[in-house]
């Protein structure tokens, strides 16, 4: 079989590339071309794209780069048409990857398109599961509500559980102890606060000078920022001036020996509680950009944390309320113990919710499954 992948940010890249293996075990002759990231790069025979080149957030930003983003889709269609792939994965980025999805449907190819990790149609334009169900022959879901919310729009989807389970489960067994840790790192053993801007340039510009003006308040906790690997030291550097150390590559170690985190808004949130560390989350998207965000988003929360768990598991600080007395307010009462219990509480829900740990053997197995059945046909 031949298989071309498409994601289109750094969880996604993690994501494909367990689900790929997973696709090895099971079919021993699969040839990937992908759009991805390094971890995609390693497991496919042929990098089509490096998500360095297709990866704009925003609304702003998708503007200034429209003309590269028009030049990407020219270069997915004529790619897909030379390559000609027994199936198409497509993973979230859905302003690319619906308009490829209808580009190989309407091309009459002899490929079957999936959906794997889906855009958030809850969140806003919803009728999208039309479109999503048009240019697919087959939709799988990671958040245990998504079934139900297109069931109500009359389709049925597959729900595997959350690749993130998978992710931690392959980390935890390599993590570091807390004395090689901090010996590694060079940091004092103190009580540590994760600090997570992002894996954007536009995300760390955003929310880290916010983030580090509470360091002067907590003067016996050691703050550490979880960098991107996608991003440049000098980046971080230019905000914290060599005030608190910048740590690439090791996310995981971080949360593992952190008492509390900031965090920006997205799967981070998922692995933080996961990893149970008690978090303020953090969203500051421009003020412009926010408000058009308020007109055509219809959710009560931003977390996934929130959202999986319909409530206020985790405080939000969104805006003009992510500022210096809010964020100093919300990080000391993560050291209160009796509302630490009530959030690690809360995190124990959500890892039931969330379906355990083989969300990649599942969605390989299923995708496995349809393959065959359409090459018996």
């Amino acid at each position: 079989m031949k298989y071309y992948i498409i994601a289109g940010e750094a969880s996604g890249d993690m994501h494909a590339a367990n689900m790929m293996k997973a696709l090895k075990k099971l079919d021993t002759n699969a040839y990937f071309r992908v759009w991805g990231g390094d971890r995609m790069a390693k497991e496919a025979q042929e990098l089509a794209k490096h998500i360095r080149e297709t990866s704009f957030m925003g609304i702003f930003k998708v503007l200034w780069n429209i003309r590269t983003i028009k030049q990407n889709f020219r270069f997915c269609e004529a790619d897909i048409r030379n390559f000609q792939p027994d199936v198409l994965i497509l993973i979230d980025n859905s302003g690319f990857n619906l308009r490829i999805a209808k580009y190989v449907k309407e091309s009459g190819f002899n490929t079957k398109v999936f959906y794997y990790i889906l855009p958030q149609a809850w969140a806003w334009k919803r009728k999208r599961v039309h479109t999503i169900h048009q240019w697919t022959d087959r939709i799988f879901s990671i958040l245990p509500f998504e079934p139900d919310f297109y069931k109500s729009y009359g389709y049925d989807i597959d729900f595997v559980g959350h690749p993130i389970m998978d992710a931690l489960a392959q980390k935890e067994s390599h993590l570091l102890s807390r004395k090689e840790f901090l010996s590694t790192h060079q940091l004092a053993d103190r009580p540590l606060v994760a600090l997570l801007p992002g894996s954007r340039k536009q995300e760390i510009i955003g929310k880290l000078p916010r983030m580090l003006k509470v360091i002067p308040h907590f003067p016996d906790y050691e703050f550490v920022v979880a960098g991107s690997e996608t991003i440049d030291l000098s980046l971080y550097e230019k905000y914290t001036e060599g005030r608190v150390k910048v740590v690439f590559g090791a996310t995981y170690d971080i949360l593992h020996h952190a008492s509390a985190a900031l965090v920006t808004s997205g799967t981070a949130t998922l692995e933080t509680a996961l990893l149970g560390v008690p978090q303020v989350v953090c969203y500051k998207p421009g003020w412009l950009t926010y408000k058009l965000l308020k007109r055509i988003v219809s959710i009560k929360y931003i977390c996934l944390v929130n959202l999986i768990l319909d409530k206020m598991a985790v405080q939000e600080l969104i805006e003009g309320d992510l500022n210096e007395q809010r964020l100093v307010k919300e990080l000391k009462l993560l050291f209160d113990e009796d509302n630490r219990q009530r959030i690690l509480a809360d995190y124990a829900s959500l890892k039931t919710k969330l379906g355990g740990t083989g969300a990649s053997e599942r969605v390989a197995q299923l995708m496995f499954n349809e393959l065959n059945h359409q090459a018996a046909e």
